[in-house]
């Protein structure tokens, strides 16, 4: 009499087949689940690098627009300082040109006579002496680029209304206790003055008499 309880071979081919549809299930919803978070991940990381492109292009539309307009500042501002600077200038040369102007109206010459034949015309003025910086017991000191030179030549420009800047110093000498006389001219040498100078104590260089000469005969 056979066993009711044995397992039949079709039995056994059922088992496995069901064993072989669950293995086969966990395997598609493990192959499922992988696609879903790889495709979560792809999809993640290229909205991240359309961000990220996304605000350096943003940033960069900033700063172009901003360079611009901090250059623009610094123009405006170079042109500000600039037309302030020629309006100084501009009012500076009109109060020198005004100060001048009265001053050559203060200043009266007089003719007097010649020192020898070179001489074209001489005459005598009542100019002020020339703004010293020299301070103490005062000795001329007649060598080149001394202070006693640089003011004697600004004294003779004033006598001689040539520019310091278009003058030719000659020769510059002694001419007896805090006196002093300078051959010059002009830088074209068609103008040639011989100027005498006093030294007056605290106040400098005071142009006496200016005589314009035939010829340069220091040349």
């Amino acid at each position: 009499m056979k066993n009711a309880n044995k397992p039949t071979r079709s039995n056994k081919n059922g088992k496995n087949r069901t064993i072989s549809r669950v293995v086969t299930l966990i395997i598609s919803v493990t192959i499922v689940l992988m696609l879903l978070i790889f495709g979560v991940w792809v999809l993640g990381g290229g909205e991240d690098k359309a961000s990220n492109e996304s605000m350096e292009t943003f940033s960069s539309d900033i700063e172009s627009t901003s360079l611009p307009v901090k250059e623009e500042s610094v123009e405006k501002e170079s042109s500000t300082i600039s037309s302030s600077n020629k309006v100084e200038k501009e009012s500076d040369e009109v109060k020198n040109s005004e100060k001048n102007k009265e001053d050559k109206e203060k200043i009266k010459t007089e003719k007097t006579d010649p020192s020898d034949d070179n001489v074209t015309s001489a005459v005598t003025g009542n100019w002020e002496p020339v703004e010293t910086k020299q301070e103490g017991t005062h000795t001329t000191d007649y060598n080149d680029g001394s202070q006693d030179r640089i003011e004697i030549k600004q004294a003779s420009a004033t006598a001689t209304g040539l520019s310091v800047a278009d003058m030719i110093e000659w020769r510059v000498e002694n001419n007896g206790n805090q006196k002093a006389v300078a051959t010059i001219s002009n830088t074209q040498q068609t103008k040639t003055y011989r100027v005498f100078l006093s030294w007056i104590d605290t106040k400098g260089w005071q142009p006496n008499k200016v005589e314009q000469l035939k010829v340069n005969d220091q040349q």
